[in-house]
């Protein structure tokens, strides 16, 4: 299999208050997204050119969904981890998805995709291993405006370092996850995480 990254998930415990911080870490501003219905979710995104940053958040305004909502939020443990400010949580990779996996279809505006998702909303290996994602309509990073933002590196901290290599190999993602950024980087750590370099218009930027 053949994947390639699609986007990189940053939480926060609001919208607004990620939006405050990655706009004046990033020195760009962000761009509006929506609601995920089923998740009681929303988000804001930004351009990496080939690939997104999506800033994702509960959305107070929204009923608790029916389900477990996606990426842990809403957990006691995400939200105790969000309290401690915005962070990295989670990548997707874009890849055809075979019959049997877990992968509802979801539907927002003009968007249809399929996403790999667990039916309890645990991110898998911690976050450090990529969902799934097949787009039906064309990705939002083919519709957003270019900020000049661009991914030079993308690294991987996990307990099980030869078991995520193995998944990545396996997808084809054992080289960099766009090109132009450094080989996906990955090291023992005694848990899950994750981190990124951009190259920006005020320089290289690390979340």
């Amino acid at each position: 299999m053949s994947a390639r990254l699609d986007h990189l998930v940053y939480a926060a415990a609001s919208l607004e208050e990620g939006r405050r911080i990655l706009e004046a870490r990033l020195g760009v501003r962000l761009e509006p997204g929506g609601q995920h219905e089923a998740f009681g979710t929303h988000n804001l995104l930004l351009s990496l050119g080939p690939a997104y940053l999506e800033l994702i958040a509960v959305d107070p305004s929204a009923p608790d969904p029916e389900r477990p909502r996606w990426f842990e939020l809403g957990t006691p443990a995400m939200e105790e981890r969000l309290a401690r400010g915005p962070t990295l949580i989670h990548w997707v990779a874009s890849a055809p998805i075979g019959l049997g996996q877990e992968a509802p279809e979801f539907t927002r505006g003009e968007n249809r995709w399929r996403l790999t998702v667990t039916p309890d909303g645990r991110l898998p290996l911690g976050g450090v291993a990529p969902s799934l994602i097949e787009w039906h309509t064309p990705s939002p990073a083919l519709r957003l405006p270019d900020a000049g933002v661009r991914l030079s590196a993308l690294r991987l901290g996990t307990p099980e370092p030869e078991l995520l290599r193995a998944r990545l190999r396996a997808l084809g993602l054992d080289g960099p996850p766009v090109p132009g950024a450094e080989a996906i980087g990955i090291e023992a750590a005694p848990g899950a995480v994750l981190s990124a370099t951009f190259q920006t218009p005020r320089g290289s930027v690390t979340l």
